[in-house]
This record gives C-alpha cells, structure tokens and sequence, in this order.
C-alpha cells in the first residue's frame, strides 16, 4: 500500500521526469545517428509539436487533475473493476494489466483510423512532414480528452492497481518516442526488438502517405497485436529512406507544422484520404527493398517541400 501511495503522489514528477530523460536521450540520438534527413527546419517545427504538448498537458491537469492514476485508486477503494473483484495478487494484477491497457490503446489507434470523424482529428498526429521524437506527443488536444475518458473507462471496467497504470503510462510516454525516433539500429537488433517492442523502422511504416502502408503497424509499444491481427507490415515499398511520410495532398507547413493550422486541421476539408478497410497491397506484399528498405534513391517528394518555417 505504502508502494501504491508513492506510485500516487508522485505520479506528476514520475512521468515528468522520464519524458525528460528519455526526450533528451532520443534527442542526441538522433542527431548523433539519424534514420533520415529532416524536410522542415527542426527549431521551428519542434516549437510547434511541443507546443501542442505543452497545451494537452494544460489541458488535461485543468479538465482532469486526478488523472489514470486518480482513478485507478478511486476504483481500488471501491472495489471496482475485475482485478479488484477478485482480489488478484498484485504479482499478477501489475503485468496484466500493463498488457491488457496496451492492447486497449492498440484498438482505439485503430479505432480512430476506422471512424472518420475521429480520423479528422487523429490526420494531426500523421500529417506532420517529418518523423522524429516530437512526433511521438504531437496530437490534436481533442484526440487526446477522448483518449482519456476512454482510458477512465477501461481503468473503471479492469480494475488495475496504481503502479499498473503509472507504470502503463511512462512505458507509453517512453516507447512512443523511441518508436518515433529518427534514429538508426542495427538490422540484427531491429529484427530481435520488433519482436517484443515497436521499433521506429516497425513504426514509421504507419506514418506513410501510401494507404495500405498507414493502415499497418498500429502499436506504439507491444508489437504483438499487429502480428495477431494481420497489420503487422514489415518494411514500406519504397525504403525508409525514399518513403513519403505524412498525408498525401498536405504538404504546406503553414498547414501542418505550425500550431494554429494544426488545431484547426480537423476542421478543414472533407475526409477523402485513407479508411481502416483499405488496405490493398498495390505491387504487391512482397515489393520491399531489403530488410531494412534502405534503397539509395533521393529523399521523396515530401523532402522537396521547401523550408519556409
């Protein structure tokens, strides 16, 4: 219990202080070792995604001050949810739950592939031009209350235990900037890692403009719900390098890397652009590079946006 109240009351500086670790990790990474070459100028567009962190944050800690883990200890003292029903050992109840939260992140992302209206606002996350750490956080704040009341949700219904969801949720926060990373492994240890968590070369085939490609490789943290469902794709057609990154069609930064045009994204323009059900394999499933997909072609279209941020 002593363990629980810690997890509870320090839950702010906890997850602060593993973004923080981990961001400036990722971030000297990859600019020590980078996958790809940027398209727009970082200053500006790191100024834009982290903005829109900052305001999510705001925004969540003003609508929501207890948070998951508030819930998760509101559920405990009254006995809510399965896990606290049955009184699971917490040996059991930690790891369980930790898994059942990530696949219940796994099927909202592919929810909100799957229903237009929750595509307009999670076309943010996917429409910035670039792949890099900042994209891991950069999502529209009505995507990001939804996403909370859905957790609320699954938290009341599971019953999981404070440290379950603090631990959930800086695992979360950590591996989706690992997997967002522009940075570069070893082919040997991407093929051993994707088998237990999304690396960025698993991940970043999610981010291209190609339909099929999008609809593919939905986690953020356990790689196994793709793998089970038949989304898992394991290089894009074009190679890491040479693949456009973003939403076809959307290409000006004022648009879709400077803060004001992305809160207003959702608003604009009809839904034409990919659905959850297409997911043809044009040139067919086979048509990859090598297991990296590091073909030696110039950067894509989207390289030759110009850099007027």
């Amino acid at each position: 219990m002593r363990f629980e109240q810690f997890m509870l009351a320090n839950e702010p500086t906890l997850r602060l202080g593993f973004f923080l670790g981990i961001f400036a990790v990722i971030g000297l990474w990859e600019r020590a070792a980078p996958r790809r070459a940027l398209v727009l100028s970082r200053v500006s567009r790191w100024a834009s995604n982290l903005g829109l962190v900052l305001l999510n944050t705001l925004l969540l800690r003003l609508l929501f001050p207890l948070a998951a883990a508030g819930v998760a200890a509101f559920c405990v003292v009254n006995g809510w949810g399965l896990l606290n029903h049955y009184d699971v050992p917490v040996g059991i109840a930690i790891p369980l739950s930790v898994i059942v939260l990530d696949f219940a992140i796994w099927l909202q992302h592919v929810m909100f592939h799957a229903v237009p209206i929750l595509w307009r606002l999670h076309r943010v996350h996917h429409a910035d031009l670039d792949y890099d750490v900042t994209t891991g956080a950069r999502f529209h704040p009505l995507e990001i209350l939804l996403s909370m009341l859905i957790k609320f949700a699954v938290i009341v219904v599971l019953g999981p235990p404070v440290a379950a969801v603090v631990i959930f949720e800086v695992l979360l926060n950590a591996t989706s900037m690992f997997n967002h990373g522009n940075i570069r492994l070893p082919v040997a240890l991407d093929r051993l890692l994707r088998w237990i968590v999304v690396t960025p070369d698993m991940h970043r085939v999610h981010h291209s403009v190609e339909d099929d490609e999008a609809n593919s490789n939905f986690g953020f943290n356990l790689p196994w719900w793709d793998r089970l469902s038949g989304t898992y794709r394991d290089q894009p057609r074009a190679g890491h390098l040479a693949m456009a990154i973003g939403i076809r069609g959307h290409s000006d930064p004022r648009e879709v890397a400077r803060l004001p045009g992305m809160l207003l994204f959702p608003f604009r323009g009809e839904i034409e652009d990919y659905a959850i059900n297409r997911r043809e394999f044009p040139g067919g499933a086979e048509d990859h590079k090598d297991q990296q997909g590091d073909d030696k072609r110039p950067e894509s279209a989207t390289a030759r946006v110009d850099k007027r941020l």
